[in-house]
């Protein structure tokens, strides 16, 4: 294994790993962990107690963060007729259908999220060996399935910080929170939102403790141990 970095092993020094940190001490703590030249994003990682294999186990949802993700979100909208205009005035950054379907197979991937009408789903599923391993294929689950009505509001809802989360093979979850350069009160609403929409999403096939440990990191830096009864105790007020 390669050895770290004096830089990793700095911030690593910050961190005690015997102790399991309150959220906003993981948030005042992880900003200090950032040292890389660059705007690091901070990542959720959430270990819990559901069984990918089954299917009323499985994890998936949509969070809305309040202050985003700190970076601009490229959305397509797959639609087509009077809903192409909806779609532009909305301020989607690209609109199509046959056209786009052809450049993704043939490799254009220039977007964040992808939303799409239901009369667009039958062309589009041929999509899915490359959009779905990306996490980019729309979805009805996650609110990117619309009708034309629906639109800006999908748009404007992506634009402003949407974040997708699933369950992993291995029954993790891994989400972005937003960059290290955010304020503490900002990076700590993005987290509370997201464990609150993570944990009314506790399947009911799970059993015993659904989160069983969490962790709070940086691109570049060490992962910082949270207080899992706390954290998943968070809600939106």
């Amino acid at each position: 294994m390669a050895s770290r970095g004096k830089r990793y092993a700095q911030a690593e020094a910050l961190i005690d790993r015997e102790a399991e940190y309150q959220p906003p001490e993981a948030v005042a703590l992880i900003k200090k962990t950032a040292t890389a030249k660059f705007d690091e994003t901070v990542e959720l990682h959430l270990r819990t107690g559901a069984d990918p294999r089954h299917a009323d186990q499985m994890v998936r949802g949509v969070a809305i963060l309040p202050h985003g993700v700190g970076k601009p979100v490229r959305t397509l909208v797959f639609t087509q007729g009077e809903a192409m205009r909806v779609a532009e005035e909305a301020g989607a950054d690209r609109v199509g259908n046959d056209d786009v379907i052809r450049e993704i197979e043939d490799g254009w991937l220039e977007f964040d999220v992808s939303i799409a009408t239901p009369d667009m789903m039958g062309k589009i599923g041929k999509l899915g060996r490359i959009l779905g391993r990306r996490g980019l294929m729309p979805n009805p689950r996650t609110g990117t399935v619309v009708q034309p009505e629906d639109i800006p509001n999908a748009v404007a809802d992506a634009k402003k910080g949407r974040v997708e989360y699933r369950l992993d093979r291995t029954g993790m979850i891994h989400v972005p929170l937003g960059k290290a350069s955010f304020e503490d009160d900002h990076l700590l609403d993005n987290f509370t939102m997201l464990m609150d929409n993570v944990m009314r999403a506790r399947p009911a096939g799970v059993k015993g403790q659904f989160i069983r440990a969490g962790f709070l990191t940086t691109t570049m830096g060490p992962s910082v141990p949270l207080d899992v009864a706390t954290a998943s105790a968070l809600r939106v007020e």
